[in-house]
């Protein structure tokens, strides 16, 4: 079959069916409303996109310390999760399948955000390099973070399973758990930011327990089949790295083969900047390549896709499902473009974050 036959061929990810294989990616598009609700618009907004094989949700904090960006979605309240609950009703009702990425972004964050709970929390004290955007919308220095104690890593497992039982109740297919782009999940994986001497600190398997122990609190709630996990080997998004990526993420995947998962995603380095901007590393390991073949399940990929590219890596094996970004923004119909080799709707960066309707519910559908 050709990588276009493929791509309209439906799948299954553990228990999730996919109609086809485009995944719209998780986009944080700092739309919410007072109390990290989502913004009513944001029903309209995914309900658009609703023929995608599978839509994952912007990343969505299971907490209040684990907002990191003004105006990002929660999923800790009453509120959030009813209007959680409207946009997957939306979806489901024009036949689509939605999960919701679960987030926490650790040291990435300002006490702005959070002024009751302080600064942000990491696996070590170890401020990241650069600035962040504060509760005021204005560029601040990053803040020492607190290194989390034994309390506060059982405080954040109770703080995932009570999200994923929100997701649940909400009416989510299933959960992403976001371990990537330097934020928390990834902080304590990769050991420029863990310096951590306890049993979540200095060998490969201690940075992977936090992982394995969020993967068991919210497999309370949802069946394993319907979890997936976000990695990002090589990135520097948020000023992450680590010294031996290859045997850390070789660990990571030997150890997620573990839990029968619905899938795992990965996304590509050449993709730099993780929302920042739109260079591409040529020169970047693709990591497809690298672990696609150690991982016994499912696997998506991400990472500056175009149709071409997409249907290239399900030819060549590299994945069962491609997921797509900035073009899904511009593109709500972005599955009926690609079955009609339609030309695209250009993206308008200076739209991505914040703002109403422009740029986020108006793109045209063919």
């Amino acid at each position: 079959m050709s990588g276009k036959e493929i791509m309209f061929t439906p799948v299954s990810l553990g228990s999730l069916q996919l109609k086809n294989r485009l995944v719209m990616a998780p986009l944080t598009r700092m739309r919410a409303v007072a109390g990290d609700v989502p913004n009513a618009l944001a029903k309209t907004y995914y309900s658009q996109r609703a023929s995608a094989g599978l839509i994952i949700t912007e990343a969505t904090q299971i907490s209040p310390l684990g907002m990191g960006y003004p105006a990002t979605p929660g999923i800790y309240s009453p509120e959030q999760t009813a209007a959680w609950k409207e946009i997957v009703e939306a979806v489901h009702a024009k036949g689509g399948s939605i999960v919701v990425q679960l987030w926490h972004v650790g040291r990435i964050s300002h006490s702005s955000l959070h002024p009751e709970q302080g600064v942000p929390e990491a696996p070590s004290a170890i401020a990241p390099a650069g600035q962040t955007y504060g509760a005021d919308w204005k560029l601040h220095n990053y803040e020492t973070p607190k290194a989390m104690s034994l309390d506060d890593i059982a405080r954040l497992l109770k703080e995932f399973e009570a999200a994923a039982q929100n997701a649940k109740t909400a009416g989510f297919d299933g959960i992403e758990i976001h371990s990537a782009n330097g934020y928390l999940l990834d902080q304590f994986l990769q050991d420029k930011t863990n310096q951590r001497s306890d049993q979540y600190g200095g060998s490969v398997e201690n940075r992977l327990r936090l992982l394995g122990e969020v993967i068991e609190a919210v497999t309370n709630v949802f069946s394993s089949d319907r979890v997936g996990v976000r990695l990002s080997p090589y990135g520097t998004f948020n000023d992450i790295s680590d010294s031996d990526p290859i045997a850390l993420f070789t660990a990571a995947i030997n150890k997620l083969n573990g839990y029968h998962l619905a899938y795992v995603h990965m996304i590509e380095p050449r993709a730099t900047t993780a929302g920042g901007g739109d260079q591409v590393n040529e020169e970047a390991p693709v990591t497809s390549e690298l672990f696609r073949s150690l991982y016994q399940g499912k696997f998506i990929t991400a990472g500056g896709y175009d149709q071409a590219l997409g249907e290239k890596v399900l030819e060549d094996g590299l994945a069962d499902a491609v997921a797509y970004g900035r073009i899904y923004i511009a593109n709500p119909d972005l599955a009926e473009r690609f079955l009609q080799n339609a030309p695209l709707n250009p993206y308008n960066r200076a739209t991505f974050y914040g703002g109403q309707e422009v740029g986020y519910t108006d793109y045209p559908a063919l």
